[in-house]
C-alpha cells in the first residue's frame, strides 16, 4: 500500500530536500511524495517556510526541464516556472534520491487547469452555450490541447521516470472556479453550476458531431433552461435530486442526454492517447473529477493504472460509503487511491485522520494520499503518522 502527501516544489526549496523527506518519511511514516510537475495559479498561506508565509506561484507553469525537441511543431508549448531556474530542478533531485530515500515520486500533474495558456490560446478553451470562453479551462475536444496534454506527460515520463503521473484536471472544468474577485448576485445552484459548465466550442460541436450527435439542440435546450435561471428573483432548483440521479435525469431531453453521454468520449480518448505514449513503465492515475467532467470511471479504470478519489470534506461513514461506491464502478484490477485533506476543522485531531483513513482502506481503497504537507502545520504530521499506524496494526 502507497501512502504517500502531495508537496508543492517551493516547499520542497524552502524547507530543504533533506528536511522534507525526513519530515514524510520519518515524522509522518509516509513512503511516498506526490510532487507538483504542473501547476495553476493561487495563494497559499505557508507555515513553515523559513522564507515566506504567504506565496503566489506563477500562473499555468510546469515544474520540470521539458525536452525542447519533443516540442517542435506543437501549437501549446509551457513554460518552465521561474523557481525552476532559479532555484533548480527538484524533481531530478528527488528522482537522483529515490533509491536513497526510500520515497516512491508521483508527478502531480494539471492538465487542463490553465489559465496563463487559456488566455494565450482562447479558441482552445471551454466555451460556454453562449459562446463565452473560460480561459481558467482549456477543452479536452481541441486537437492542440490534446496534443499539448500527451506531450507534457510523454516528456515527464520518459526523461524523468517517476513511478506515477496523478492526471488532474483532465476533462471539463466546472464554471465555479475560484477565480480572482469572481462574482455570483443571482445565487447559482448546483444544476446550474454544471449547466455552465457545459462546453459547445466548434472543437466539440465537430468531434459530436463525428458520433453523430447534435450538439446544436443540446445547446439552445442548456441556454433556455440558463436563460431562465438568470431570471428568477431568488435561487431554486430545477431538479432536486440532481445529484443523486446525474445523467439519468435528463431522460426526458433526449437531445441534452445524448450530448451528455458523449462528453466521456473527449476526456476517455483523451487518457487513451496518454497512457499510450507515456513510458510503459510509469504509472498513469487520474484524479476522478466526477460524471460532471466528463469522466467514466469504469472506462478510465480500464485504461490506466488507477483512480485517486479525493474524499474531502466527509465524515468516516460517508468516506466508507463513496469510496465503496467508487470501488464497484472499477474493474477488479484497478488501483484505487483516496485523498483526504489535513485542513482545520475538517481535521481537527489525529482522531480524525486515523477514523478516515480507517474508513477508506476498510471500503476498499489500496492507496492515502494526504493534502498538503506544505499548507499545514508540521504538529498535523504526526497525526498522519498515527493514522498509518493504526491501519498497520
Amino acid at each position: 500500500m502507497r501512502f504517500a502527501i502531495w508537496t508543492y516544489p517551493w516547499d520542497v526549496l524552502d524547507l530543504g530536500i533533506d528536511t522534507v523527506v525526513a519530515d514524510i518519511r520519518d515524522r509522518a511514516g509516509l513512503n511516498g511524495i506526490n510532487l507538483a510537475a504542473s501547476y495553476h495559479a493561487g495563494r497559499f498561506l505557508q507555515p513553515r517556510s523559513p522564507r515566506r508565509k504567504s506565496y503566489f506561484p506563477e500562473d499555468g507553469t510546469i515544474y520540470f526541464q521539458p525536452d525542447v525537441k519533443l516540442w517542435a511543431g506543437s501549437a501549446i508549448v509551457p513554460k518552465v516556472a521561474d523557481l525552476v531556474a532559479e532555484g533548480g530542478d527538484v524533481l531530478r533531485e528527488l528522482m537522483r534520491q529515490r533509491d536513497k530515500t526510500g520515497l516512491s515520486v508521483a508527478c502531480w500533474t494539471v492538465c487542463l487547469h490553465n489559465t496563463r495558456l487559456g488566455m494565450l490560446h482562447p479558441t482552445a478553451c471551454v466555451h460556454n452555450a453562449f459562446g463565452d470562453p473560460y480561459y481558467y479551462s482549456l477543452c479536452p475536444s481541441h486537437p492542440d490541447v490534446r496534443r499539448y496534454v500527451v506531450t507534457l506527460v510523454q516528456d515527464l515520463t520518459r526523461n524523468y521516470r517517476p513511478d506515477i503521473v496523478q492526471l488532474e484536471s483532465p476533462g471539463f472544468m466546472g464554471y465555479g472556479h475560484g477565480y480572482h474577485h469572481e462574482k455570483d448576485g443571482v445565487g447559482l445552484t448546483a444544476e446550474d453550476d454544471f449547466l455552465l459548465s457545459l462546453c459547445f466550442c466548434e472543437a466539440c460541436v465537430d468531434r459530436a458531431a463525428l458520433a453523430r450527435v447534435d450538439a446544436g439542440a443540446a445547446q439552445r435546450t442548456v441556454g433556455h433552461w440558463i436563460e431562465e435561471s438568470l431570471a428568477r428573483a431568488v435561487p431554486a432548483q430545477r431538479w432536486p435530486d440532481f445529484a443523486q440521479r446525474g445523467i439519468d435525469l435528463f431522460h426526458g431531453h433526449p437531445e441534452v442526454e445524448a450530448y451528455l453521454r458523449w462528453r466521456f468520449e473527449p476526456v476517455t480518448s483523451l487518457v487513451t492517447e496518454i497512457r499510450a505514449a507515456a513510458d510503459p513503465a510509469v504509472n498513469i492515475e487520474v484524479i476522478d473529477d466526477g460524471w460532471r467532467a466528463g469522466c467514466d470511471l469504469n472506462a478510465l479504470g480500464k485504461i490506466c493504472d488507477g483512480i485517486l478519489f479525493c474524499a474531502y470534506d466527509r465524515a468516516p461513514a460517508t468516506i466508507g460509503a463513496d469510496v465503496a461506491a467508487v470501488r464497484r464502478m472499477l474493474p477488479p484490477q484497478s488501483r484505487l487511491g483516496a485523498g483526504m485533506r489535513l485542513f482545520y476543522p475538517e481535521m481537527a485531531s489525529a482522531r480524525d485522520v486515523v477514523e478516515r483513513t480507517q474508513a477508506a482502506i476498510q471500503a476498499g481503497a489500496t492507496d492515502l494520499h494526504y493534502y498538503n504537507y506544505g499548507l499545514v502545520p508540521a504538529a498535523r504530521l504526526d497525526w498522519v503518522r498515527a493514522a498509518i499506524e493504526a491501519v498497520k496494526v
